[in-house]
């Protein structure tokens, strides 16, 4: 999938691969930044709110001083005239990148902001999958458990290197352990697993992304009364279960039809998207 023809850097429109960053900024060196990835549908950002919600406490919690006018209103519309720019209004995946500029690690000029905007097409609304991913279990890197685990932010090893390994093992998916040896998330993804009706998904505090699409799927199974838990999960508890999907907000829920030798159904996982996100995200 190829990129717009232009990026936004800091309210500049900038034609795609010219060079806007220097060999001494702080997120090429450090992973001194953070994300958010946003669906774009018809001009509108699906579950806004929550993107922007958990960019800012991110963005406070990495002790950016933000100015007054970098706010959601602002976003938006620097994200709508990208994606008109770069003809994406029907359906297009947004990547907004937030970072500190040049500086060595105690030496650096300001907390202040600087952002990236990017956009590529989509060519479908969120789809249940037809056929179930194959996914595998990732030993080679651990997620930290800590105040920060949760925020998606720029550097990205255990996923990188999860991601590596998923693809040269011939599978969709790897699942990501946290340093307890216990499950934390997926690559792209958050981890639900459903067991004898019960649904369950790793707690925050087991070192997963705090995923807008983790948590309005959580609110919608809560307000369905289903049986619920965020959890510890061994991995052996995956391979027990009946059902194993995953979520992000730009695929909604992909279930898992294959982990290790265990095979699944996706009877719940379709459940769900056909009440929560067909047709309504």
């Amino acid at each position: 999938m190829e990129a717009g023809k232009y990026f936004l850097y800091n309210n500049k429109m900038v034609a795609s691969g010219k060079a806007v960053l220097t060999a001494d900024n702080r997120s090429f060196r450090f992973g001194d930044g953070l994300f958010e990835t946003m669906r774009l549908t018809h001009g509108e950002i699906a579950l806004s709110g929550y993107h922007f919600e958990r960019l800012f406490s991110s963005l406070q919690a990495f002790h950016f001083d933000v100015p007054a006018h970098l706010t959601t209103a602002f976003f938006l519309e620097q994200i709508k005239k990208l994606a008109a720019k770069n003809n994406h209004q029907k359906s297009a995946r947004v990547r907004l990148t937030v970072f500190r500029s040049d500086g060595s690690l105690y030496d650096f000029a300001n907390n202040l902001p600087n952002y990236i905007i990017q956009t590529w097409p989509l060519k479908e609304a969120i789809r249940l999958n037809d056929k179930g991913l194959k996914s595998g279990l990732f030993t080679k890197a651990r997620k930290a458990c800590d105040d920060f685990s949760h925020i998606k932010n720029n550097n990205f090893l255990p996923y990188i290197m999860g991601a590596l390994w998923a693809r040269q093992n011939k599978l969709d998916e790897a699942v990501i352990l946290n340093n307890y040896n216990r499950v934390a998330d997926a690559t792209i993804a958050n981890i639900f697993l459903v067991k004898d009706g019960k649904i369950e998904t790793p707690a925050l505090s087991e070192g997963c992304i705090g995923g807008v699409m983790r948590r309005y799927l959580i609110e919608c199974i809560k307000k369905e009364g289903l049986p619920f838990e965020e959890t510890a999960i061994a991995p052996d508890a995956l391979a027990n279960a009946n059902e194993f999907f995953v979520t992000n907000a730009v695929r909604g829920i992909n279930w898992v039809g294959q982990y290790d030798r265990h095979n699944y159904n996706n009877q719940l996982a379709a459940y769900l998207y056909d009440k929560f996100l067909k047709g309504k995200l």
